[in-house]
């Protein structure tokens, strides 16, 4: 990406002039890409693979603050956000389109800034950047990315695959993001209080990693194929666990039971929970943002599973009519309902 000297204003070196500086020194990584930014559309070849598509838009003021978000780790997790969508289909991203709405108090300098973190993802996933668009914008900065990635048809896992008595697994740990968050926004309030005041982050760094400069499990979808294990379906913890949980029981028809002593939960986000006076298991199953893989495997697979690193199985599917609950270490069943994230409720 070329660099300028100077901070300049948007107005002045214009769309055009923005979007040459961007995307100048973008070099096309995938056999897919045959053509990227520089004409009317990009041009894909994906020689027979199922095309995957998702698109996430992020919204300044309800899905990030840039009082503490710096714009580098937003570019970066703005990537990651479109990534999780695809490893949750079982697929490989190769190419996103990138859409930017910008306020006036957005300079080239930032915006630059906002593009060294989305070209940092690109690098780290080998994922191409082959186009988008720009625009102004009355009300802050909003990112909309499109992510595509490719999969033989026999690779693809949908929602709808689960079957009662499958296991339910996810990857890494759950609830550190929304901890990060909530230090994040402790630490703003107390500024906006005494703006004398410097924030205190010492001790928290895995947590505000996780919620500012979050990855996606590539490797585990690399695991899983050494392994020859097929997830029978699958989705990715962007709005908690319990109602990504439901998303994959709704559309397979099943009911679920997961144990809260199976859930895994980091120490630094059990520390940062208590001293919050939160329940570490309430955040771990409800936070959101986590980008972890959830999903079902038969039981045939138990040892193939238990083998590979970051994998966690933390309970089952059953059938439909069974319900679905959470079984906490006294044994009593609590009803799990939807308690995660939802964009059209308002702020974080």
């Amino acid at each position: 990406m070329g660099k300028i000297k100077e901070n300049i204003d948007l107005d002045q070196i214009g769309e055009f002039g923005l979007i040459r500086l961007l995307t100048e020194n973008i070099k096309l990584k995938n056999k897919s890409s045959l053509l990227g930014v520089g004409d009317d559309a990009a041009i894909l070849d994906m020689k027979g693979k199922k095309t995957v598509v998702t698109t996430d838009l992020l919204t300044e003021g309800i899905h990030f603050n840039l009082v503490y978000t710096p714009l580098r780790h937003l570019g970066y997790k703005a990537v990651i956000v479109n990534l999780s969508d695809i490893y949750a289909m079982n697929a490989v991203p190769t190419q996103i389109l990138i859409s930017l709405a910008l306020s006036s108090k957005f300079s080239t300098e930032m915006v630059q800034e906002l593009y060294e973190g989305i070209q940092l993802a690109c690098s780290m996933y080998h994922v191409d950047l082959v186009g988008g668009d720009t625009s102004s914008s009355m009300t802050g900065l909003n990112i909309s990315i499109t992510a595509i990635g490719a999969a033989s048809d026999d690779k693809l896992v949908y929602r709808s695959g689960a079957g009662s008595n499958e296991f339910i697994c996810v990857t890494g740990d759950l609830g550190a993001a929304y901890m990060g968050l909530q230090i994040l926004e402790r630490e703003k309030h107390i500024y906006d209080k005494n703006s004398t005041s410097q924030p205190d982050l010492s001790g928290y760094e895995y947590v505000l990693e996780r919620q500012l400069k979050p990855e996606v499990r590539a490797s585990i979808i690399t695991a899983l194929d050494k392994n020859d294990i097929k997830p029978t379906s699958m989705i990715d913890i962007s709005d908690g666990l319990t109602s990504d949980l439901l998303h994959l029981c709704d559309a397979s028809e099943t009911g679920c039971k997961i144990f809260a002593d199976k859930i895994p939960i980091a120490a630094e986000t059990r520390k940062a929970a208590e001293e919050m006076n939160l329940e570490p298991v309430t955040i771990s199953i409800n936070g959101g943002e986590d980008y972890e893989l959830l999903f079902t495997s038969t039981v045939n697979n138990f040892d193939k599973l238990t083998s590979i690193p970051g994998i966690s199985i933390i309970g089952h599917m059953t059938n439909k009519e069974e319900g679905k609950h959470l079984v906490m270490p006294d044994g009593n069943y609590l009803e799990i309902q939807s308690m995660g994230w939802n964009s059209l409720r308002g702020k974080r």
